[in-house]
């Protein structure tokens, strides 16, 4: 597909939303940068074996896309900064932050490495989440998946995956 997006001008940069840790402490989860997006129509190749279709479900809808630094450690301190997010959203009047409608969504980069390390493993990103619940549950098999990859002497492919809420696991797209 196509998309619109100001990147690299952004509306800005820096700054910081505060959730709670599992330990009810404060936490900052830094910004790197908001900007706006649009997509103009996804192509899909997969309903007719013949001929490729156009998607314009979202085309003419902006959307604002917050990028924030890899600090959220767990699926815990995700549902803590979306609903955060989302209390922003709906003060400032923006938007009615409902996941489920499609008004907010999350996308997942995903990532592990070992204690005392500062490198970041191979990232996998899980795609379009629709439920703060289901960010959490995706987060936290995703960690799980990964550890046991890597312990079993698999190496992490950098992939797009999804999220099924009916069996709890992601799947790659």
């Amino acid at each position: 597909g196509y998309q619109i997006t100001q990147d690299t001008t952004p509306i800005c940069t820096g700054g910081f939303i505060r959730i709670k840790d599992a330990l009810g402490k404060d936490k900052n989860i830094n910004l790197t940068r908001i900007h706006m997006e649009e997509d103009s129509g996804k192509s899909i190749h997969d309903i007719d074996p013949f001929n490729t279709l156009v998607d314009l479900n979202r085309a003419g809808i902006p959307l604002l896309e917050i990028v924030s630094e890899p600090e959220i450690k767990n699926g815990e301190e995700a549902y803590s900064y979306l609903s955060e997010i989302r209390k922003l959203v709906r003060y400032l009047e923006i938007s009615d932050g409902n996941m489920e409608e499609g008004s907010l969504r999350a996308d997942l980069n995903i990532s592990v490495r070992k204690k005392g390390t500062t490198k970041f493993g191979t990232k996998v990103e899980v795609k379009n989440m629709n439920s703060f619940r289901n960010v959490q549950k995706a987060i936290d098999f995703e960690i799980i998946r990964q550890i046991d990859l890597i312990e079993g002497g698999t190496p992490i492919f950098q992939e797009t995956r999804t999220f099924d809420a009916a069996k709890n696991c992601t799947i790659g797209l």
